[in-house]
């Protein structure tokens, strides 16, 4: 396997001769079509193919999406053939000790050398620059900028590595963050306050000063993923690309400001953010699943835009998993393990289920050695960095398999008390987190599934009553609202039983009413968890559900506990629920869309896709 990708072109080339690659030659636009074909080849058994779109509009640049969507293509992109190996490589490094001999110096010579190997070189010969444009020369609308979903505030550019610098301390960091194009030469610059480009544009921004940044779009895809994996402030991402590489990431300097991007990138966008100016950027049909809300951000001006002679444009689409992100994001819970473990050695695994959208939920293998151990791993994932915006944190004993997921949720069913075991606390929130009643701060769940240590108080012991007939289920839910009218029992073998509920909202019967009236009722006491789900959701689709409930929910407010027995509530909310923030859209595309592109999927090629997603 090719472990080290000079440029995207390389990757791309790699892709065909592996049958990944899907060339689309007929005419499509990149307002919405190629979105749907990207989300349609994404959602496909094994995440379709990567797809390059030759003929996109008015626009002379090919667009290249999907091309991490798939294990497969995320460990080609990587360049190893799993991402355990990857971690294993990793963990050689985070584990290295002082030398005791000779011996053990000299075996440690070879990773100084990786190391060094690693380090970013600066170069004069940049592709990237073939083509430079400056002034009224600029034009984002020469690039094949994708409208992703209906509605989305504008075209947004979705794969770009932005490049920014300390003012404090000088050091670089390469984050990706959208770009809503407003015209020919701006763009908004979408900043989550937990971002280091946020922390330098407040330096910027107290110091009075125009803050440079560059954005290179097409990267190799060791510098792509690099951009979006968490590392701690400070730390240099091409110094990762570049061991993942096994290469160095040769740098150059810009056209028109004080900074360095990849020579071997196929556009890069140069200029700077005024610390002063804020515009409206958004709607943006977001990763999670949701339109992200309209906010005020720093608008980035461009100085120059250069590109390779024969660039291809690099696009996501992000949405409803599973999508490209999903496989991103799946690289950095594999890479990132060895670091996990360093800092918490009891930690055997972890897994973020797709469902959560990566900021939702997190489940952890642990190795319990003492009293209220699982309490302190529950805490010390809520203050370390980005996993501090972690929502839910679900413990298991180490000997439990997380690539298992039934399994996983089975033990956690089986081996909870739901008097005990649910932990709600408080803090800080991911920026994109819309059910909490205040923005960027809410409650929490600690889900305690461990066994119970000798020095701990023992599970009571809990009667488990025989499951009533469905006819039974179906008065009894009649009997507490006229609102609750289908439900659906989950074939899975635990103790705490789990009853699917839709739920009609009227916009003035509140989810907790209906909550108490449910935990009050007899006849459904054979079921520990009640779930509460919008009608128009499919309670057999298990998927659909986990997103729903991962998503919709603020513990302290939609989780009702009574007598060891719980109701959450997964449903849309409103005034009536006591939340007075907008609600944002499910993202779904235009039918018209959808109509045209199934039209035309024989031409496009794509009729496999279109069959399996249906």
């Amino acid at each position: 396997m090719k472990t080290a990708f000079q440029n995207l072109g390389e990757f791309v080339s790699e892709l065909e001769k592996a049958g990944e690659l899907l060339r689309i030659s007929s005419p499509v636009s990149c307002e919405l079509e190629i979105s749907h074909i990207t989300d349609l080849a994404s959602k496909a058994p094994g995440g379709g193919k990567a797809l390059l779109f030759e003929r996109v509009g008015k626009s002379p640049f090919p667009v290249l999406t999907n091309a991490f969507g798939s294990e497969r293509r995320i460990c080609m992109a990587l360049g190893t053939d799993s991402l355990d190996a990857l971690a294993r490589r990793i963990e050689r490094f985070v584990r290295i000790g002082p030398p005791k001999s000779l011996r053990d110096l000299a075996d440690m010579l070879p990773l100084g050398m990786d190391l060094i190997r690693s380090l970013p070189r600066k170069t004069s010969k940049a592709p990237c620059q073939e083509v430079v444009l400056r002034g009224e020369q600029i034009d984002l609308s020469m690039l094949p900028v994708l409208k992703c979903w209906p509605q989305d505030g504008g075209p947004f550019i979705t794969l770009p590595v932005v490049f920014t610098r300390s003012l404090d301390t000088g050091r670089r960091n390469a984050g990706m963050y959208r770009l809503q194009v407003f015209d020919r030469n701006t763009t908004g610059m979408h900043w989550h306050i937990h971002k280091d480009g946020s922390h330098y544009f407040h330096e910027y921004r107290k110091a009075g000063r125009r803050m440079p940044v560059a954005v290179a779009i097409g990267t190799d895809p060791a510098v792509t993923w690099a951009a979006t994996a968490p590392l701690p402030q400070g730390m240099d991402e091409m110094l990762l690309a570049g061991f993942i590489r096994k290469k160095p990431v040769r740098m150059t300097r810009c056209v028109s400001i004080d900074m360095e991007v990849p020579a071997e990138a196929e556009f890069v966008l140069e200029g700077y953010v005024d610390p002063d100016e804020l515009r409206l950027e958004g709607p943006f049909g977001d990763h999670t699943g949701y339109y992200s809300l309209v906010g005020e951000y720093p608008v980035f001006h461009l100085t120059a835009l250069t590109h390779r002679r024969n660039p291809v444009y690099a696009a996501t689409l992000v949405g409803r998993p599973p999508m490209e992100d999903c496989w991103l994001a799946k690289a950095t819970e594999r890479v990132f393990l060895p670091l996990v473990r360093t800092i918490h050695p009891e930690v055997r695994d972890f897994w973020m289920p797709w469902e959560g959208v990566f900021h939702n939920i997190v489940v952890m293998a642990l190795d319990k050695e003492y009293p209220g151990h699982a309490r302190r791993i529950m805490s010390a994932v809520w203050s370390q960095g980005q996993m501090s915006f972690t929502k839910a944190v679900a413990l298991v004993d180490g000997d439990v398999d997380l690539q298992d997921p039934r399994r996983v949720f089975e033990t956690i069913l089986d081996e909870i008390d739901l008097e005990s075991d649910v932990y709600i606390t408080e803090g800080i929130l991911d920026v994109l987190d819309h059910s909490a009643p205040d923005p960027l701060f809410g409650s929490k769940a600690g889900i305690d599934a461990t066994h119970r240590h000798p020095g701990e108080r023992q599970r009571p012991v809990r009667q488990t009553l025989p499951v009533p007939p469905d006819e039974v289920i179906e008065k009894s839910l009649g009997d507490a609202s006229g609102l609750l009218f289908s439900f659906h029992r989950p074939p899975l073998e635990a103790r705490n039983r789990l009853l699917l509920v839709s739920f009609a909202k009227d916009g003035k019967t509140p989810g907790r009413t209906i909550s108490r009236e449910l935990l009050g009722n007899r006849p459904l006491e054979p079921f520990s968890i009640l779930v509460l789900l919008d009608s128009s959701i499919d309670l057999r689709d298990y998927s659909l559900v986990l997103w729903k409930v991962f998503n919709n929910v603020d513990p302290a407010r939609d989780i009702l506990k009574q007598d060891g027995r719980i109701v959450i509530d997964a449903t849309t909310k409103g005034l009536e629920d006591g939340h007075a923030r907008p609600w944002p859209s499910d993202i779904e595309m235009d039918p018209e869309v959808v109509l045209r592109v199934e039209k035309r999927a024989k031409e496009l090629g794509i009729e496999e896709f279109l069959a399996r997603g249906r």
